[in-house]
């Protein structure tokens, strides 16, 4: 029966919410000691205001030349933020694994039938199990499995047909039971791998590709939220008590800040495709752990030993970190002060440290707890989990495609996109920015199609620039989020059309756009008729007078090209024919044509 009914539904997953589509998290009421307080101030969670003032920033209009200057230092501060201080770290190594916590998109609990949803009124999806009432026992839910083996199946790991349950034990107040259900010795997945590329963000030292190799992934039950109201009240929201968990547990092979961010930033992407998880780390649904040791490049093998590697120095774990930026600062700022110590004589000490966004330094919580300190034991109430191979290759042949094959495929001849058009339409929104491209890209070659000189790559770059620039500048200039009912596909395609066809100029077809934009809902045909947008080609004898009248407003830039030989600059007069002729008539491409011909001599 249990073998029936997950391979019924091993394809089954709940829809990825888009984040302008996620409600703010409200927490109405809180239990603090039992006691309700129904009217105590909601607790929201809001993206940092650096994020906020970058996206202000970049709605500034400036030319090209001051924006590739702006990039180009921005890309030099962070470059000298991860070789910070070069030669002191130059006879240093730094040795980083990480440890991500990811929340399951399941509809239940992990032992317990209870909602798993966190936005609702405190306290109100909990079981007696959750709240270690006496007599409960834990119910393993079955589906919980399913995202769980999808997530290890994307991250190439080996599926134990065994596993088994432990209890850690530890006594703090979001646990109620005073252990964490989890699994310490014999996990669902071992022995996986992430590839990472240099157009994940990896340091470049690192070159083309890193592999991290995966340890293990095991399920795990979350622990109760809390917050703290100093000097001494604490508040606790047992909703998320036994939300099901995925562990993730990467081998100490990173070598750089920037590429642990790169391998958080690829899991979350890996784990949101398979929609193994509803939120990531914007929305507080992944959290990561990093393990930090440095030595010196010239010693050899020594006593500490992490995971099975030698020959590292004394690490400590940096707990709770809730963006990739926060993972690549905690770790330079842990990297330094581990070098300060080492070279001022003293020992850096194993122990657990935190991190508060936009600190320069990380600060001891509390002595590093092993193995014993857990007391790591098998959980007597649940029996082991196995898991039939028919179920991993049923998951493994329905998998949905994976980002990195995306990638291939929209640099590929089907689409033809360029790197960096490709990975933000990958990354953005959640997938729904690829998907409103592709619903273009389909579209404008159903409108193409007697188009036959067309390459289908070039309508798919074509495409691609429309909806990350032309239509991503107007969100952005508008301060909105991403909607895809706002211009839709159908909508944008037609206009790409018009203007391919030359029916229509860039300048007409980027007013036309701005118009359904702002709610204009006429068919783009109607549109350019009643608004007399259509192109009335100019003759020859018109060019001729318009480039004759920029051409005498500059005769020194004329005489510059000529000397020097520099087309390029011809541009200029492009822009002043289009300002002097009637609005949407004049063909930027015939304008230059004719400028090339009297200026250059040629056509």
């Amino acid at each position: 029966m249990l073998r029936t009914w997950l391979l019924r539904n091993a394809g089954v997953a709940r829809p990825r919410r888009c984040l302008h589509r996620l409600r703010e998290q409200q927490l109405q009421a809180w239990i603090p000691g039992g006691s309700h307080l129904a009217s105590f101030p909601p607790i929201r969670r809001s993206l940092t205001t650096e994020v906020a003032s970058e996206r202000r920033e970049e709605r500034v209009p400036l030319r090209k030349q001051l924006k590739d200057e702006a990039k180009s230092l921005k890309a030099q501060k962070r470059q000298n933020k991860g070789n910070d201080e070069p030669q002191r770290h130059e006879g240093w190594e730094l040795t980083v694994g990480i440890e991500i916590h990811a929340q399951l998109n399941t509809e239940a609990k992990l032992f317990s039938r209870a909602p798993t949803s966190t936005s609702d009124v405190p306290n109100t999806n909990v079981a007696l199990f959750d709240l270690a009432f006496p007599g409960s026992q834990p119910e393993f839910q079955v589906a919980t499995l399913l995202p769980a083996l999808r997530a290890a199946i994307a991250l190439n790991c080996e599926i134990q047909p065994v596993s088994r349950f432990d209890r850690k034990h530890y006594f703090y107040q979001d646990q109620p039971a005073g252990y964490q259900i989890t699994q310490y010795y014999e996990p669902f997945a071992k022995n996986g791998y992430i590839d990472l590329y240099d157009y994940d963000g990896i340091a470049p030292e690192d070159g083309k590709r890193v592999r991290v190799d995966i340890k293990q992934i095991q399920l795990e039950q979350d622990t109760a939220k809390s917050q703290e109201y100093p000097p001494s009240m604490q508040l606790l929201d047992f909703n998320r008590v036994s939300h099901p968990l995925i562990e993730i547990i990467t081998m100490p092979q990173i070598h750089s800040p920037a590429t642990a961010a790169a391998c958080v930033r690829k899991i979350q992407a890996l784990l949101q495709a398979t929609s193994a998880v509803t939120t990531g780390m914007e929305l507080g649904g992944l959290r990561a752990d990093v393990n930090v040791s440095v030595r010196k490049r010239d010693e050899g093998p020594g006593a500490h030993q992490y995971h099975g590697v030698g020959g590292l120095g004394q690490r400590t774990e940096i707990k709770n970190l809730s963006s990739f930026k926060a993972v690549e600062d905690a770790i330079i700022a842990e990297r330094n002060r581990q070098i300060a110590v080492l070279e001022s004589g003293g020992t850096v000490e194993g122990e657990t440290r935190g991190w508060t966004i936009g600190s320069t330094e990380t600060r001891k919580l509390r002595g590093k707890e092993g193995a014993v300190d857990y007391r790591y034991m098998p959980d007597p109430d649940l029996g082991p989990l196995i898991i039939d191979p028919q179920l991993v290759s049923t998951l493994g042949d329905t998998l949905p495609v994976l980002p990195d094959d995306l990638l291939n495929m929209l640099i590929g001849p089907t689409y033809g996109l360029s790197i960096e058009d490709a990975k933000p339409l990958l990354e953005l929104d959640e997938g729904s920015r690829l998907e409103y491209y592709q619903d273009v890209v389909d579209a404008l070659r159903a409108l193409q199609q007697d188009e036959n000189e067309t390459p289908q790559k070039s309508l798919g770059r074509v495409a691609g620039n429309w909806v990350l620039h032309e239509l991503g500048g107007l969100l952005t200039k508008a301060d909105l989020p991403w909607d895809p009912e706002r211009v839709p596909a159908q909508k944008l395609a037609e206009i790409i059309d018009q203007l391919l066809r030359k029916r229509i100029t860039g300048p007409t077809a980027k007013q036309v756009l701005a118009m359904v934009f702002d709610g204009d809902q006429r068919p783009i045909q109607q549109l350019l008729e009643e608004e007399n947008l259509i192109l009335r080609p100019l003759s020859r004898e018109e060019y001729l007078a318009l480039a004759e009248a920029a051409i005498s407003k500059n005769p020194q830039l004329v005489a510059q090209i000529r000397e020097k030989n520099q087309p390029g600059k011809l541009g200029w007069f492009v822009g002043q024919m289009m300002r002097m002729g009637e609005k949407g008539r004049v063909e930027a491409q015939r304008a230059e044509e004719v400028l090339r011909e009297i200026v250059l001599g040629r056509g």
